[in-house]
């Protein structure tokens, strides 16, 4: 099973008159808020390295306005060299975004909240570094406690919260597989998705030719560090043009995805300059994640 590209290629792509955006938009968190799709993305200008996120959003998932200034900027030490790919989840009566904070020699979990996507409760690191990244919460709790995707080099881990601030119980639950198209290192997409059979996970792996794809895996609903079923293909890999060739090339990345009628939205990195969407039936996707 393979997701299907939007046809008309990227969905946002840098604006050369944003200094703040005209090299890279990519990895973008999402949410599904007051009958929008709304795209929280990493950006960067031609001038720094430092990431900044960038708004958007639409009322079909495939033209997007997008607002001329970040709404989410570096403020803080821990975050000097960049804030990056957020993965969005409504908890708690808000947004909660989890991002990569990074300063020099260190890469950490960071957590901040909003109700508007403008202005921003700030709650610090939440997973220390050296090296954390690719942090996604879960849309509800699980035994009485929140629970976090998180990727400490070079497999997936869970951490659990009574609070969402103070996390503990680290389980590595996916780690690469060799041989295969993930031998190298993986790391969670955006959230998982609830489904009768299991929490549905969109995640992205790296080959030893550091060529990144997306593959999907199902994981127990009252137990998500039981993998149920994990399928050895992938369901998405670099193919266009925008995804061989770009700031850092063979790269499709996700941070999230929409639901829309029968169907997935998944937005994607692409070669981390771009912004695509595939898209894939949520049958065919959930039939196809349980054959593995």
């Amino acid at each position: 099973m393979k997701l299907t590209r939007h046809s008309g290629g990227p969905v946002l792509t840098p604006v050369k008159h944003h200094g703040w955006e005209n090299r890279t938009v990519f990895n973008c968190g999402v949410a599904q808020h007051d009958g929008k799709i709304i795209l929280l993305y990493r950006a960067q200008g031609t001038h720094s390295d430092v990431s900044r996120l960038g708004y958007a959003e639409s009322l079909d998932g495939i033209h997007f306005e997008r607002a001329p200034e970040p709404v989410f900027s570096p403020a803080a030490p821990t975050e000097a060299l960049g804030v990056e790919d957020p993965r969005l989840t409504f908890l708690e009566g808000r947004w909660q975004m989890l991002y990569t904070a990074w300063s020099p020699g260190n890469i950490q979990v960071a957590l901040a909240s909003t109700e508007d996507f403008r202005t921003w409760n700030r709650h610090g690191v939440v997973l220390p570094g050296p090296d954390n990244k690719d942090a996604a919460l879960f849309p509800g709790k699980v035994g009485g406690r929140y629970v976090m995707f998180h990727r400490i080099p070079p497999a997936i881990w869970l951490a659990y919260s009574d609070d969402l601030l103070h996390w503990g119980d680290f389980q590595r639950i996916m780690e690469p597989r060799p041989g295969l198209w993930d031998a190298l290192k993986l790391g969670a997409g955006g959230p998982p998705i609830e489904t009768p059979e299991g929490w549905l996970v969109i995640y992205h792996g790296v080959d030893r030719d550091r060529v990144y794809r997306l593959g999907v895996a199902l994981l127990d609903r009252d137990d998500p560090a039981r993998v149920l079923h994990w399928p050895e293909q992938p369901i998405l890999e670099p193919e266009e043009p925008w995804e061989l060739n770009g700031d850092v090339p063979n790269v499709v990345f996700t941070c999230g995805t929409a639901e829309v009628g029968d169907e997935y939205y998944v937005y994607y990195g692409g070669a981390d300059k771009v912004i695509g969407l595939a898209t894939g039936r949520k049958d065919q996707l959930l039939q196809f994640a349980m054959s593995g």
